[in-house]
């Protein structure tokens, strides 16, 4: 029992970090970016993928070490529809990702380099889908705890 408790206590807090971080994501593309914001962008995504690495990590250890067990799990659709939806926000964060290691390359030989705006928005708007689809997560997860979808 204290494993399981223990083990949610992990897949929440990386939840919880890992929404932060794509927050600060969001909020750091809602205006015209220097080259303090394109580094810090950098960085916060990283420390983003961190997040979600362990999100996906502690959820994987409560599927096989939680009290209620890969079977519980694996029967139910809204597992299946976690999941997807897991593997969905995951493609739609490659964008964004490549485009601040683009901005980070060319702010190397561009001192003053600013992203051009429709960039910053086209990853803005990807990172706000990505936003809004991991809400849906905590539903699907309270949703699979409960059984429903049986």
């Amino acid at each position: 029992m204290m494993v399981d408790a223990l083990l949610a206590y992990f897949h929440y807090s990386a939840i919880f970090v890992f929404f932060a971080f794509l927050t600060v994501e969001a909020m750091l593309l809602r205006n015209p970016l220097d080259a303090n914001a394109v580094r810090l962008l950098a960085r916060v995504d990283l420390w983003y993928f961190g997040a979600a690495i362990m999100v996906v990590a502690s959820g994987v250890l409560r599927l096989y070490w939680g009290a209620k067990g890969v079977a519980f799990y694996s029967a139910n659709p809204m597992f299946h529809a976690k999941v997807a939806l897991v593997i969905v926000i995951g493609i739609l964060s490659f964008p964004p990702t490549l485009q601040y290691l683009r901005w980070s390359r060319q702010l190397k030989a561009v001192a003053h380099f600013e992203p051009p705006e429709l960039e910053r928005r086209r990853a803005r708007r990807l990172v706000m889908i990505e936003l809004h689809l991991a809400a849906l997560l905590p539903l699907f997860g309270v949703l699979m705890a409960r059984g429903i979808g049986y």
